[in-house]
């Protein structure tokens, strides 16, 4: 039996669910998304996702026909009509139908789809995980676009050289982002992370919210030659969590384990999604 998402106002199965073929998401990857995951089967961070999904779409020039609170409306009514597993639910708006295939016409179209959430191989966790360095800077940075040609160019050439994600580093040497992640490193024991150039992401930011207190913060620009020097390396992203960096390319990191501080916050990001999933608000 399949999911149900919605679409274009309807609810439909997953085996029918179409957009045109001349929609500019189609024609021209004209469009942006959000990603978001159930934890005990609670969107717990469903605002978060919902504003930047908004921010995305102001971003490149798309007015949504929906509220912040009519989203989140129609993100809870589709997972209502799926299996009560966890889950992973994916916002997609893309431009529209053109006549000409290339001019927006004002009615952007709008999908939420929902699968089974798929667990990660938990070596990745508990030994570590290698990711690799590509020269690359995503255009809009700020906006979670559609756009992924690049991303999933890099992804094939990660797998093939047994990493988990490649990382984009721009012509100065300095580290941005993962193709679905954002990267921190503990540098003199500072927790450190860029700043500039990135897509601000929802865990990214509830990490650095639990650190404050903790470790030392600093949101700086970080060579590449910083970060294979650090002590820890970890990615963070709304899929995959918390994912300590045991390589980055062929540079051992730190002891080639997770780190102590890594392991922290994996442990104080558990309890904390963990007690929000098990509230009543």
């Amino acid at each position: 039996m399949g999911n149900m998402y919605y679409v274009d106002g309807k609810f439909v199965a997953d085996s029918e669910a179409c957009f045109p073929i001349n929609d500019l998401g189609l024609l021209r990857g004209f469009g942006c998304f959000d990603f978001m995951r159930t934890y005990n089967g609670k969107v717990i961070f469903i605002k978060d996702h919902v504003q930047r999904l908004c921010r995305s779409a102001r971003q490149i020039g798309i007015e949504l026909p929906f509220s912040e609170t009519e989203l989140i409306h129609l993100v809870e009514e589709t997972l209502r009509r799926n299996p009560p597993v966890e889950s992973n639910i994916r916002i997609l708006v893309t431009g529209g139908a053109s006549p000409d295939f290339i001019t927006p016409q004002g009615r952007p179209r709008i999908a939420i789809m929902v699968a089974p959430l798929s667990p990660y191989p938990s070596t990745w966790y508990t030994e570590g995980a290698k990711i690799i360095t590509v020269a690359c800077t995503r255009a809009i940075p700020g906006a979670k676009t559609i756009d992924y040609i690049r991303a999933i160019m890099v992804l094939a050439e990660a797998r093939q050289k047994g990493a988990v994600e490649a990382v984009y580093i721009d012509a100065a040497g300095l580290v941005h982002e993962g193709t679905t992640s954002n990267i921190f490193a503990f540098i003199d024991g500072i927790l450190t992370t860029p700043g500039a150039g990135i897509l601000n992401g929802i865990t990214r930011q509830k990490v650095l919210d639990l650190a404050e207190g903790s470790f030392p913060i600093d949101i700086r620009d970080i060579h590449r030659n910083e970060l294979v020097r650090a002590d820890e390396v970890f990615l963070t992203s709304s899929n995959r969590l918390i994912v300590p960096v045991q390589r980055v390319d062929e540079d051992l990191i730190g002891a080639g384990k997770p780190g102590n501080r890594t392991q922290a916050l994996m442990q104080a990001f558990s309890a904390y999604t963990r007690r929000l999933a098990e509230s009543d608000n």
